[in-house]
Order: C-alpha cells, then sequence, then structure tokens
C-alpha cells in the first residue's frame, strides 16, 4: 500500500532515539500473521527477567521523525508497530504515532504498561502488558491504564509458572478485563510449555486467548525479526 503523507515539514528538533526499524511478521497480538514495520525505540525503565530485547534498553540512534517517516514509507505496509523498549519513555512517541496514522497506516503501540497511556491517539491500538510476579516488575504495574483500554485493544500478561496463571486469573476477575478489552495470555518463550497453558486455560474455561509468538518458532529469538 503506497502512502503519502500530506503534512508540513516538521521541526528538525522532533527527533527519536531509534535502536532498528524493519519489516517482517507480526508475531502477537490481534494482527499476528501480517506483514508489518516495526519501529524499535531505544530506553526501557524495567527490567524483566524474561525480556528478550534488553539490546534496546542503550545505544540507538537520533533519527527525526521526518526521517522515521520515510524510512517506513519504503516498505509499503498496511500495518505500523511501535515498540521497544518502552516506547513512552520517549516524549515524541506520540507525536509520532500521531503522524503514523495520519499517514494511513493500522498503527499499534506495544507498551509495558508502567507508563500512562491516556494520551495516546484514539486510532492507536493499544497492546499493554500487565506484568505477571515471575517478571520481577509486576510493582510497577500503573493500574490506572486499564480504564483507558477499549474493545479494540489488547492487555497481555506472559506466564511464567502456575503462580504467574493463578495471579493474572485474579486480576482478569478483579477489573472485569473480558468485558473491556481482549485478554492475551503468552507462555513465556522457553520457561513455559505453551500446551501445559493452554490446558489450564480450557480446565477453567477462561474467556482469553492464547498467544504463541510465531516470530520466534519461524526464526528464533533473532533481533530484528
Amino acid at each position: 500500500m503506497q502512502v503519502k503523507p500530506q503534512r508540513d515539514a516538521l521541526p528538525a528538533d522532533q527527533r527519536l532515539k531509534i535502536t532498528e526499524i524493519f519489516y517482517s511478521i507480526q508475531g502477537e497480538a490481534e494482527s499476528v500473521g501480517w506483514p508489518t514495520v516495526f519501529i524499535r525505540l531505544t530506553g526501557c525503565p524495567l527490567r524483566c527477567r524474561y525480556c528478550d530485547t534488553a539490546y534496546a534498553f542503550h545505544g540507538g540512534k537520533w533519527t527525526s521523525l521526518d526521517e522515521i517517516l520515510q524510512r517506513v514509507a519504503e516498505y509499503s505496509p498496511r500495518y505500523v508497530t511501535v515498540t521497544g523498549g518502552e516506547p513512552l519513555v520517549q516524549t515524541n512517541c506520540t507525536v509520532l504515532l500521531r503522524l503514523l496514522c495520519d499517514t494511513g497506516y493500522h498503527v499499534s503501540i506495544e507498551t509495558g504498561g508502567s507508563l500512562p497511556i491516556e494520551n495516546l491517539d484514539e486510532r492507536v491500538i493499544r497492546v499493554m502488558d500487565l506484568k505477571t510476579p515471575d517478571s520481577g516488575e509486576n510493582h510497577r504495574n500503573l493500574y490506572s491504564n486499564i480504564q483507558f483500554l477499549r474493545g479494540k485493544d489488547q492487555v497481555k500478561f506472559v506466564i511464567c509458572s502456575r503462580r504467574d496463571y493463578q495471579w493474572a486469573c485474579d486480576v482478569l476477575l478483579e477489573y472485569k478485563l473480558p468485558s473491556r478489552c481482549q485478554v492475551l495470555f503468552s507462555p513465556s518463550h522457553e520457561q513455559l510449555n505453551a500446551t501445559e497453558l493452554a490446558e489450564w486455560m480450557l480446565a477453567d474455561r477462561l474467556p482469553v486467548r492464547l498467544q504463541l509468538q510465531i516470530h520466534k518458532y519461524l526464526w528464533g529469538n533473532v533481533p530484528g525479526r
């Protein structure tokens, strides 16, 4: 899909620190399976034990919003995902999301759930983690974000153990999450067997969706894929 943005030139100081921009298959969430451009921003305040993108904590390259949009347009995508690290740690992330929506892309953000989401453009799909106990970061969950989730958004739990699973079930009940948005349970890669998680979900009749990271089945845990 060739999309040409209609906009004025952007100020040169509107930049973001970028770890990578790449084209791949979306491995999770509602748009799983679709060819997608990923914009991975640098930096994250969390240190989850199962993190698979620690290379995005540091480094990166300061890149103008104009250059980011030009690089995305080279792939003529339909879907664009802004991810990290934690993309919302950079204030200009919200500007980038708005510009991507204005350009005509189907835009989503993957956020760790520790920073506010209420000021995001209404057109952006929010894919928000709630960190489980075994992540080591569940004390950082910003539960006030839940009120800003809509039917088209998704909340994700990365499940590492039976303890994580039971905790997630309790959160589902307390916040009535299935009535608010889509709920995804994802087994932590190489920590919890996906079949075991599926069997727990079926036994408890949970109204949630099992999510497997298909990009890891295709390419393994390879940066930029």
